[in-house]
């Protein structure tokens, strides 16, 4: 009679569950983006989440949580409710960096999130104010040492793809380059145009506009091979540096136990978006490969990033207490 009556419980416990899982979504979601806004963050959750919105029914709210290297917006993802209305844009900072970055974290990277999918793979940036003589990788890693000490560069925070590319490349080519964190792409972007930082790192996507403009001068892209959407930017490979490649992947998550059934629902209408002819091709347009996929596939190359990049924290010597 226990057992039966422990049984009904469970099952009457599993009911509201499964009946939201069925029916989501009910209400407007909310997409945590853990920069500010100006860099690809935005530039990504602007891209997908009008059509998402359209193919679920309900309107996506794009909330920025810059700051403490995508942490922050790490940290409340990870404790909202697990129902599916707070979804996380994730990168390779925030899954993959982070875990050996930091000594300690108010979540647990493996344990607290589970992949919705991926978005894209795009490359890094290093971009410099055209008063800056060196106009190649090659130049700036000569003239840095020239200058010791004196040449900073401005990333979106400490652990992006963007500042540990730079570091890998001050790691084979002995520049001498400080560095400078933000809260986000947007505001270094915007003290790197003003002449007030003389170089910025960033993803493809944030920087292509205003190295398009003038305002910016790309030194060096981190892809392996140009890129067609800015197939004027050399590689670091091409540049002297063999073998050097430097991308950030992006994704979303969200909570753990959130019901199978609403991840399914958000994975469908994520890889529909980027399907769409009009948000493919300006994802294109500004340097993102796509990369559409099942949850399991997002999650076994978060895992394996894990471990890589855990090897280039310790190349560094970077560490956050």
């Amino acid at each position: 009679m226990i057992r039966v009556t422990a049984l009904c419980a469970a099952l009457l416990a599993m009911l509201p569950t499964s009946a939201n899982a069925q029916n989501f979504p009910t209400k407007p979601i909310r997409m945590v983006v853990p920069f500010a806004p100006g860099g690809t963050g935005e530039f990504l959750s602007r891209s997908i989440t009008p059509r998402m919105g359209e193919l679920i029914g309900q309107q996506f709210i794009v909330d920025f949580r810059g700051g403490a290297g995508t942490t922050l917006a790490a940290g409340l993802a990870a404790t909202a409710a697990a129902d599916g209305y707070t979804v996380l844009i994730q990168t390779i900072t925030t899954q993959a960096i982070n875990h050996s970055l930091y000594s300690k974290l108010a979540y647990d990277t493996r344990k607290d999130f589970a992949s919705v999918g991926l978005i894209a793979v795009i490359p890094v940036v290093l971009a410099a104010h055209p008063s800056l003589p060196a106009r190649n990788a090659k130049e700036l890693a000569m003239l840095s040492r020239a200058r010791a000490g004196k040449i900073d560069f401005a990333s979106p925070g400490i652990g992006t793809a963007s500042h540990f590319g730079v570091e890998l490349f001050k790691l084979v080519s002995k520049a001498d380059l400080t560095h400078i964190p933000y809260k986000g792409a947007g505001p270094a972007i915007v003290d790197a145009m003003a002449g007030f930082v003389p170089l910025v790192t960033d993803n493809i996507t944030s920087l292509k506009p205003h190295i398009d403009s003038g305002r910016l001068r790309g030194i060096a892209i981190g892809s392996a091979q140009r890129s067609e959407a800015a197939p004027q930017l050399a590689t670091f490979a091409e540049s002297g540096y063999p073998g050097f490649e430097a991308s950030s992947w992006w994704g979303l998550l969200v909570p753990e136990r959130t019901p199978p059934a609403v991840i399914a629902r958000l994975n469908s209408e994520l890889n529909r978006a980027l399907d769409d002819s009009t948000v493919k091709a300006r994802l294109l347009t500004h340097g993102a490969t796509i990369k559409s996929g099942t949850p399991a596939q997002a999650a076994e190359l978060m895992t394996s990033e894990i471990e890589k990049w855990a090897k280039v924290v310790k190349a560094t010597g970077a560490r956050v207490d």
